[in-house]
């Protein structure tokens, strides 16, 4: 096994590929040892942890979970299957329940043939990367498994996912009677549970690509692929549109006129709507590096702060952590509201952003129009050593570039986690002075930085 194993989502890749039954009962039995090692499992009536582990509608899931399951309960925790749920749900299943661990499989947004496991502590939080580099180790080694009494059982209760849906309908105080919104469930694990939330809180709801049969997640569908959603909008005369990814844990949406609305301007409304009723903790809000630069002028403009954590969620969460905030969240779409979540949680943003339509009586078009996009470049140069972007040479050019861009404009330099790559982005006034930028800056690293 060369690299990393564990993405900044957990471990995720082809399913029978990379990702195996082996390997997916392996992790199970490293998570539960090191975990239970660390001191991180509650003391229970039974003695035994207990974890709660739910899937996407992927095909390989259904052997994968039975394989994670098995590797849980070799090594004496007990299981609990939630059956298909959003990757949130698990997140809060795992903190409501009090359970030691959760386990999600799912590769989000990737194409149906992945698959992916992704690992929640105690209160429902994605491991550090200490804990998952120490899984990682764990693999390595054999230790005694329990016998007898010692091992953990498994049982379904695919009830619980009620328990979520009550959670996110309490979150907002507001009725959403009068605003007909399409969701676009991407054939995955919002399916059901996406448009039964909006339902209940009030809104009249049409569904696309909520027929999840195991092969059709995000294929042509969801956030990665909101065509259709803009035709639905329209077709329907919806007042808004929104998409999820295959696990539920982003949120896109479209306006009435079918004009797309990224996470920095779902971020920066339900920001501002917070910060209108006193809400906003520290008048911050946690970014990424990623966030449009046009976010941080609006954000600038309304008198709040934006703190800028590295990009994936649970470095966002961290951030907030530290901080005390409240609401964070990446121009993909994951928003974090942590009175209400420990992710990113697709049907708890739509619901949010909804209910901020119907206190303000605006339109979705106007709430956006708070951010002004810059245009923004990204050009990937590969085969190149990632630790060779500090050189002086990129350095300087990326310094005189941004004098060049000045207050409207900005460079980053982002190596990939995975590859040898390096992203070049660019944002400036006008779409033709980005791209002049990031093609020279491009050149920059591609000589400076060659392997």
């Amino acid at each position: 096994m060369s690299g990393r194993l564990f993405g900044t989502d957990g471990v995720r890749g082809l399913a029978n590929g990379l990702l195996t039954a082996e390997l997916a009962t392996n992790l199970g039995v490293a998570a539960a040892q090191v975990l239970g090692e660390r001191g991180e499992f509650a003391k229970h009536k039974t003695d035994r942890p207990f974890a709660i582990v739910g899937r996407d509608p992927r095909a390989s899931g259904e052997f994968l979970q039975s394989a994670i399951c098995a590797g849980l309960a070799s090594a004496g925790v007990d299981v609990i299957d939630v059956g298909v749920v959003p990757t949130p749900a698990v997140a809060f299943l795992t903190d409501h329940t009090g359970a030691d661990l959760g386990v999600m499989l799912s590769a989000s947004h990737n194409p149906m043939p992945d698959n992916g496991i992704k690992f929640f502590a105690r209160g429902g939080i994605k491991l550090d990367d200490a804990i998952e580099d120490a899984i990682e180790d764990h693999l390595k080694i054999t230790n005694n498994l329990p016998t007898g009494s010692g091992v953990g059982r498994i049982r379904s209760d695919h009830d619980l996912i009620e328990k979520y849906l009550h959670h996110l309908t309490a979150s907002i105080s507001n009725s959403l009677e009068g605003i007909k919104v399409v969701i676009d469930g991407a054939n995955g694990s919002a399916s059901l549970v996406g448009p039964e939330a909006l339902r209940r809180a009030g809104a009249q709801v049409v569904t696309i690509h909520c027929e999840p049969d195991g092969l059709n997640i995000n294929e042509k569908c969801g956030s990665t692929h909101m065509e259709d959603l803009f035709a639905a909008v329209l077709t329907h005369g919806a007042d808004v549109g929104i998409a999820h990814d295959g696990d539920a844990d982003r949120c896109l949406a479209v306006d009435a006129a079918g004009n797309f609305v990224d996470g920095d301007q779902i971020l920066a409304i339900l920001t501002t709507g917070r910060k209108a009723r006193n809400e906003l903790v520290g008048n911050t809000v946690v970014a990424t590096v990623m966030s449009n630069l046009g976010f941080n002028i609006a954000m600038r403009e309304q008198g709040i702060e934006v703190i800028a954590a590295a990009v994936g969620d649970r470095y966002v969460l961290e951030e907030m952590r530290k901080g005390g905030f409240t609401i964070g969240g990446e121009q993909s779409g994951h928003v974090v509201l942590s009175e209400f979540a420990t992710t990113g949680d697709g049907a708890l943003t739509a619901l949010h952003l909804l209910s901020e339509m119907k206190r303000t009586g605006k339109s979705l078009a106007e709430l956006a129009s708070l951010v002004n996009k810059l245009p923004q470049v990204l050009i990937n140069v590969p085969n190149v050593d990632k630790t060779s972007v500090a050189k002086a040479e990129v350095s300087d050019a990326v310094v005189r570039m941004e004098k060049e861009l000045g207050e409207t404009g900005r460079v980053l330099l982002r190596p990939s986690g995975t590859e040898p790559l390096i992203r070049v982005m660019v944002e400036a006034a006008t779409t033709q002075q980005a791209q002049a930028v990031a093609q020279e800056l491009a050149q920059v690293v591609a000589k400076h930085c060659a392997l």
